[in-house]
């Protein structure tokens, strides 16, 4: 790792990579926030690798990373990309993921597909809260992590200092977890007093590593430079020793015994490995016309000696399809067939491409597996169990798709023509068909109301959504039965833009978006009685229909309810059904502002009828005028849903958001302490308020909060308020 002296074998550019067993695989994740220099970093690991040429592309043409169209336009990351390099014999599949909060569903499932996680500080923006969650969730499930440190040939950026900030941010109740490994060497200045980093020295073995001609050369240090890395040295030293199996050897290490230098990079590897030791490194842009980048071979180093393989990452859980418990050995490659579509993709040439991570037993082409997506209900995709045949498995580099033999327990691997695979499914063997739970994903709580800009758009729409969400669980298609509206659920504005320009681009279909409507009630506040009078005569049959009714507030969530009291048969009982469909039908259509009514009790009383010309026909729209007519001398109230919103936020923000909460309406319910400097806040807020509280708590919070909303009840709106829907739906009529 880093300080070891070996022979590197950079894998060749042109070739796909096929892993033979799990202990040759790493899969890395590569996290932070967006503009922390991730995809330069991959590219850069890449060139050093051998798998792309100087100017950052594969030999057959493309990007290796971001190729996307969409990201090309944005100019930042907005899917997960897999990049797969070779080092010293071991495939790395190296996971790059957006770092914008919209795109979170990506990072998320990066984290699925890794074993270990490299953490991209920038030293000129420093760490931000949202990158601290990602390591919380990390340390939760105890993924091994490092860090590094990239933009230091900016002005003014601090080596020593981004690291202590790491140290601080990172480390917790042990700071001495995070230390560098290596410390940056600097050239000359220039004539803005800025001096560019040349090379690394290596605390542990105390070797200098000249990056400044763009190709890695090892030295001595000069004696002037030792006691400057001294302190460094010994810190990291004792940080690695802290966490030996070896319970001895810190006594023997401060009674003045000399550590042999490999039992210290074993201790520090299998630290690494096991997540209770966090290595800082550095990494710069190569200089012109270099292959490498400053502090890639160090990075790939660590990535193959000190990350652990894919035998030391736990098994998800595994069931049978009506869910019994299924014990697995953990990347058996002989086992049972166990797979995961980690991602889904469209290419207008291949087709739908499914990037899936293998968790036992061995993926071939053209074998028959097993698809299940069970409980992902909640991202709306719906249970199902279907058998497919796998297409061609190939190891995407950049744009292209480079056809490989098979993929073994441990690897990831790109598979063609699974039509019916969505994101998050299960590949399991045709006869012994298994489910694995899925991983947990983003609500998406920002609605985009939309409808097809043209008749032809119209008839694509339709499929064009499906693909959108099977490929995205983070998105949820709803089809509103109380607005009419097809709404698409997103996690922010950049996800709705990505979305609505992936519908245009990959599926030819245009869509306007509009306003987004909330679901309204409206109700009887005050009894009422009503007439309805339906009597024509015109030659022949005639249509004769009367009824009165009384109408009473009911309490919420009684719905329609119909009372018969007629005495006497002043309504014939055949007739008394068609009236209840006349008043049901009026109720949905609504009575004051087109909003359905609920919560009432509707008696029938009296009426009357004639022998010939009363119908069926005639006392449904009896029935109806009565309502109205009921409505007419009443108190309407218009009824809002409220949701009851939970809001997990840093105790530095609840003062702002409690604040802000109140301002939308909201009623606050309490806060309780959740972990260390995390609260929860839980408050009931009209859903008027919080249709752009994804943004808006985002904004807030500086990308820390996180919210959840559910369904409450309906109840009635400010007379104010009300009032101004009401003209809008007169308007509108």
């Amino acid at each position: 790792m880093g300080d070891k002296t070996q022979t590197h074998h950079p894998g060749a550019a042109g070739r796909a990579l096929e892993a033979d067993q799990p202990a040759s695989v790493r899969n890395v994740v590569l996290v932070g926030h967006s503009g922390s220099g991730k995809t330069t970093l991959v590219e850069a690991l890449a060139l050093t690798a051998g798998a792309v040429n100087r100017a950052g592309r594969v030999e057959d043409g493309g990007t290796v990373s971001d190729y996307d169209e969409i990201e090309h336009r944005q100019q930042r990351s907005v899917q997960l990309s897999l990049v797969p390099v070779e080092w010293d014999g071991i495939k790395i599949n190296l996971l790059d993921t957006p770092g914008y909060a919209d795109f979170v569903g990506e990072l998320r499932a990066g984290l699925r597909a890794a074993d270990a996680a490299l953490f991209v500080v920038s030293a000129s923006d420093g760490v931000d809260g949202s990158t601290r969650m990602v390591w919380e969730e990390c340390a939760a499930v105890g993924m091994p992590r490092a860090i590094v440190i990239t933009h230091l040939e900016a002005a003014r950026a601090d080596f020593e200092e981004m690291t202590r900030t790491c140290a601080q941010a990172f480390g917790g109740d042990d700071p001495d977890a995070v230390l560098p490994l290596y410390l940056p060497l600097r050239g000359p200045e220039g004539p803005d007093g800025h001096a560019p980093m040349t090379g690394l020295v290596g605390l542990l073995t105390q070797k200098l590593f000249d990056y400044s001609t763009g190709e890695r050369k090892e030295s001595e240090p000069g004696e002037d430079q030792l006691p400057d890395m001294e302190e460094a040295r010994n810190r990291l030293i004792e940080g690695i020793i802290a966490e030996s199996e070896d319970e001895t050897l810190m006594d023997r290490y401060l009674g003045g015994e000399q550590v042999d230098i490999k039992t210290l990079i074993q201790d520090l590897e299998r630290a690494v490995a096991r997540g209770s030791f966090f290595p800082v490194l550095a990494a710069a842009p190569a200089a012109d016309g270099g292959r490498q980048g400053l502090g890639t071979v160090e990075l790939l180093e660590l990535i193959t000696g000190g990350f652990p393989t894919p035998f030391e990452h736990p098994m998800p859980g595994v069931t049978t399809i009506d869910g019994k418990p299924r014990e697995l050995k953990p990347c058996d490659t002989e086992g049972p067939l166990v797979a995961e579509v980690v991602k889904t993709s469209s290419d207008p040439y291949v087709g739908r491409i499914s990037l899936v991570r293998v968790f036992s037993g061995t993926l071939r082409p053209d074998q028959t597996v097993h698809v299940s997506g069970h409980g992902l209900a909640d991202r709306g995709h719906e249970d199902h169990d279907v058998d497919e045949k796998v297409g061609a498995l190939s190891m995407s580099f950049g744009k292209q798709q480079r056809p490989v033999t098979h993929a073994v327990a441990g690897d990831l691997v790109c598979v063609a023509k699974l039509s019916r695979a969505e994101t998050g499914d299960t590949l399991s063997a045709k006869d012994d068909p298994l489910l694995m739970e899925p991983w947990q994903m983003p609500d998406p709580l920002l609605p985009l109301a939309i409808q097809a800009h043209s008749k032809a758009d119209e008839d694509k729409l339709s499929q064009g959504l499906s693909r959108l969400v099977a490929e995205d669980p983070t998105m949820r298609l709803e089809q509103s039965q109380d607005t009419h509206q097809v709404v698409l659920w997103c996690l922010g504005e950049a996800h709705a833009d990505v979305a609505l320009e992936r519908l245009r681009s990959r599926y030819g279909v245009q869509v306007d978006v509009v306003p987004h409507k909330v679901s309204l009630r409206e109700t009887f506040a005050t009894r009422a009685t009503g007439r309805g009078r339906h009597v024509k005569q015109s030659g022949g049959h005639g249509q004769y229909a009367i009824c009165e009714i009384e109408v009473e507030p009911l309490p919420g969530g009684s719905g329609i309810e119909f009372v018969d009291k007629v005495v006497g048969g002043a309504v014939p009982r055949q007739f008394i059904p068609s009236v209840e469909k006349g008043v049901r039908a009026q109720a949905a259509k609504g009575v004051a502002a087109g909003y359905p009514l609920v919560d009432v009790r509707v008696t029938l009383v009296d009426g009357k009828a004639h022998s010939v010309d009363s119908s069926d026909a005639a006392f449904q729209t009896a029935g109806a005028l009565a309502l109205r007519e009921a409505a007419a001398d009443a108190k309407i109230h218009l009824l809002e849903p409220v949701a009851e919103v939970g809001v997990l936020v840093g105790d530095e923000y609840v003062g702002a958001v409690m604040s802000d909460l109140s301002s939308r309406r909201g009623r606050l319910l309490g806060t309780e302490q959740v972990g260390s400097g995390r609260t929860l806040i839980r408050a009931e807020v009209p859903e008027f308020e919080i249709g752009r509280y994804a943004v808006d708590l985002r904004s807030l919070s500086h990308g820390t909060a996180r919210f959840d909303r559910a369904y409450a009840r309906h109840e009635p709106m400010p007379p104010q308020i009300a009032e101004r829907i009401r003209e809008q739906a007169g308007d509108d009529s």
